[in-house]
């Protein structure tokens, strides 16, 4: 196998307030394995990532992320990276784009306005698909949804509002979309799933406040969160934040009955 090489991705924005993603993926050399579908622990089952992008921005064009994910333990996982429909965003003046609900303004605070009913209409779409990988067989625990900016709100809301536990959720540079009501319709096996969240600390675009505001919405609704911070870090994602969430999937990977 090739040495180690290093890409990166940089996506162009679509307007000059679209969210965009800027993503430094490091590839790692692979190491050889005599049986790559075997643990220790035995045969890997099927995994499941949703990667959820920002507002502008496309599925395909982060399919790179999952080339960091050398690990034997996602040699059986299926990647998903959906585009969201064109639609009209406030904060852009209206200009139509790739978003998965409205926006109001850009940067976004904590106490941003919520476009709740089109979370919620997104949301719906997003656990569609879930359903569908685990109609497929794919044991919920072994499923994972991630998503950046807009699409981190969105892995939010569809986590939360999921009816039965999975694997884990990971927010990067998202925010709250939901407003503190809807604690209410949290269904138990929903709080049992996992969070982790990872937020730039100069991130001017979705604020570093709007980020911080999730641990403690979480804590009210009885969700285990992991809120890691990110100094000098931009509206972007680092590759140490993909190499952990790569450690923090695996860990939680659950193996073959």
């Amino acid at each position: 196998m090739k040495s180690s090489a290093t890409t990166v991705v940089l996506l162009k924005p679509i307007l000059v307030f679209s969210v965009t993603i800027g993503i430094a993926i490091f590839l790692v050399a692979q190491s050889s394995q005599p049986n790559p579908y075997l643990t220790k622990s035995g045969p890997m089952a099927r995994s499941f990532i949703l990667w959820l992008h920002g507002l502008g921005d496309s599925g395909p064009a982060n399919e790179p992320i999952k080339t960091l994910f050398t690990s034997p333990e996602f040699k059986t996982t299926l990647w998903s990276f959906p585009s969201a429909p064109s639609n009209p965003v406030t904060c852009n003046y209206g200009s139509v784009m790739p978003s998965w609900f409205d926006i109001h303004e850009i940067p976004v605070t904590a106490d941003s306005p919520k476009e709740e009913s089109g979370v919620l209409k997104a949301v719906q779409g997003v656990h569609a698909m879930i359903d569908k990988e685990i109609a497929a067989g794919t044991n919920p625990n072994n499923v994972f949804v991630c998503g950046f900016s807009q699409g981190g709100a969105l892995t939010l809301a569809s986590v939360l509002l999921y009816p039965r536990t999975l694997g884990g959720g990971a927010v990067f540079s998202g925010w709250v979309p939901l407003n503190s009501s809807i604690i209410e319709q949290i269904k138990p096996p929903a709080k049992r799933t996992p969070i982790l969240w990872s937020h730039g600390m100069s991130d001017g675009t979705v604020l570093f406040e709007a980020g911080q505001a999730g641990p403690p919405f979480l804590e009210k609704a009885g969700v285990s969160c992991e809120f890691k911070a990110y100094p000098d870090l931009g509206h972007s994602i680092s590759s140490d934040e993909l190499h952990y969430l790569e450690s923090w999937i695996k860990t939680r990977l659950q193996g073959s009955s």
